[in-house]
């Protein structure tokens, strides 16, 4: 029964039990005060010709107060209940008469499509990954107002009961290929179970809320379990332990003034939208891009069509001047890359999540929180500098906010960035739409919780995308390159064989980093390499020896 038809029934009996309350009352009065004795049916014929102001003229006029007062009363009664019944009623009935009218089932020929209950803003982004991808898919939406303001934004969705054989039969769940139940934790067991009864072969992803009650979401019969916060945890950590090889610096000189940097890409940058092919970096900047963060997937290299978006952030080498350009272009500071404490305010599910993936990629931290609990080590406010300063946080190289209130966020970042204008501040955002207020308060790097269980259920789903990658470690070795004597590097096309960046030649004594297209590998030069331990590795078996 939908919220109209529950509202007519509701009516209809508080009309029929005052308007026999009303008789009864009527019926009482003209036997008292008017002295006059008449039957139940007939005073029921009164109160009805009153309420519908269709005339009382068989009873008119009554001597007694008591009585023109009771039918004063009715008179108002009557026309309250009328007027009532056109909003809660007739409007409704009409206006459904003319809206839009959802979809009740699946086209015929829809198959090997992703079926969604319901969706949330992490459903968005997951209809977005769908989108890029070319997959199909159906939204099952239960309430008809959501539904029907889903169909009119242009989503492909139906409205059924994703609880229901019927639900699941109208998405035509035998031919997809994937059911994602994306509601509470009761709601995703209970369509798990009708999905395998209606399909039991179909795969299943279920998103559980509390990590206490995963056990229950395996128990129903899910194919894959996904714990948002946990994955916005590692999404978090990965900022960090992505990193650069710590020989850099050490055992590897690449020249004078030249340096491993990182670049967020900012809000109001000429450079939001573009591709990095289209936006010109290495033409306008001089510099090498040898990985890229793109909303938690690290990239290393990028792909030259990737979008920039504020908040990408730019792993570059390049002398001073050259990163000095890019710092133009990017609108923001320029990160050295560098070793050092990590501190991590918030110790809920998110942050312990960070904390081992820290601890595991062998990252110094400190953690803080407002509860003192074992793990934390110091308890206090985030937004307290006192607090904060007894984390080490003015000498720390980063911080992480784990904090479950995006208010306090992004006062904490105010404080923080106060505290240490040069520390890279990273930051979890519960609600998308908060994410550009805390690039405003100065984050370098903020993912919502929308984003990365979205991207993450599209990687469930997605077998062959890998969306969040934790422990990338950039190199940057130094090695002879005989297969390559005699080539430009634009001929010996490096980065697309391999997935490595040349950004730099030693020859005979002195590092050569201005490098174009046309450079000229010679014998007996030393190339200096940046790409992941993969790209680095594949560079020396393919280059030492000249194969393809």
């Amino acid at each position: 029964m939908d919220t109209w038809q529950r509202r007519t029934l509701q009516y209809v009996v508080v009309l029929t039990g005052v308007m026999f309350g009303y008789a009864a009352v009527y019926d009482t009065g003209m036997s008292a005060f008017e002295g006059e004795a008449i039957s139940y049916l007939h005073a029921l014929q009164v109160v009805v010709e009153t309420f519908t102001t269709t005339g009382f003229g068989s009873d008119a006029p009554w001597t007694s107060a008591e009585m023109n007062v009771l039918v004063i009363v009715m008179d108002l009664t009557g026309v309250v209940l009328i007027f009532l019944a056109l909003p809660v009623l007739v409007f409704p009935l009409f206006e459904q008469a003319i809206s839009t009218t959802v979809p009740t089932t699946a086209s015929e020929d829809m198959e090997n499509h992703v079926v969604i209950c319901t969706l949330t803003p992490r459903g968005e982004t997951l209809v977005e990954e769908l989108d890029s991808w070319g997959v199909e898919h159906l939204i099952l939406e239960p309430d008809r107002e959501r539904a029907k303001d889903l169909y009119e934004d242009g989503y492909t969705v139906i409205h059924a009961d994703p609880e229901s054989v019927d639900g699941m039969e109208a998405a035509r769940l035998p031919e997809a290929r994937c059911l994602v139940a994306d509601d509470s934790d009761p709601v995703n067991t209970s369509i798990v179970l009708t999905a395998k009864e209606v399909a039991e072969d179909v795969r299943t992803v279920s998103v559980v809320d509390d990590p206490e009650r995963e056990r229950y979401h395996w128990l129903a019969g899910t194919d894959d379990v996904l714990s948002p916060r946990s994955l916005l945890g590692e999404g978090l950590a990965s900022k960090v332990t992505t990193g650069i090889s710590a020989e850099l610096g050490e055992a590897i000189e690449i020249g004078e003034d030249f340096e491993v940097a990182e670049l967020p890409i900012q809000r109001g940058s000429d450079l939001v939208g573009r591709t990095i092919a289209e936006s010109g970096i290495r033409e306008r900047a001089g510099v090498n891009i040898i990985g890229a963060w793109f909303r938690g997937d690290f990239e290393s290299p990028p792909s030259p069509d990737a979008t920039l978006d504020n908040g990408t952030v730019l792993l570059v080498t390049g002398h001073e001047a050259q990163l000095e350009r890019l710092k133009e272009m990017t609108t923001s500071d320029v990160r050295r890359f560098r070793r050092g404490r990590t501190v991590v305010v918030g110790h809920g599910e998110v942050g312990t999540t960070v904390t081992n993936a820290l601890s595991t990629a062998g990252v110094s931290n400190v953690v803080m929180d407002l509860v003192e609990e074992p793990g934390v080590d110091v308890v206090g406010d985030a937004t307290d500098p006192d607090a904060l300063a007894r984390t080490g946080i003015e000498d720390a190289r980063t911080a992480i906010l784990a904090i479950p209130d995006d208010t306090l966020t992004e006062f904490a970042i105010l404080v923080i960035r106060d505290l240490n204008p040069s520390i890279e501040l990273i930051a979890r955002a519960e609600e998308t739409e908060n994410v550009q207020k805390m690039y405003r308060a100065g984050a370098d790097y903020v993912l919502s919780l929308a984003t990365v269980s979205g991207r993450m259920l599209a990687s469930s789903i997605l077998e062959d995308e890998e969306v969040i990658s934790l422990d990338k470690q950039v190199d940057v070795v130094r090695t002879h390159a005989p297969g390559l004597v005699g080539w430009t590097l634009g001929e010996a096309n490096v980065r697309a064989r391999t997935g490595c960046t040349v950004v730099g030649v030693d020859r005979d004594g002195e590092v050569i980093t201005d490098l174009g297209a046309e450079f000229r590998i010679r014998e007996g030069d030393e190339l200096i390499v940046a790409g992941t331990d993969e790209g680095t590795n594949r560079f020396t078996e393919m280059m030492g020896s000249g194969s393809d």
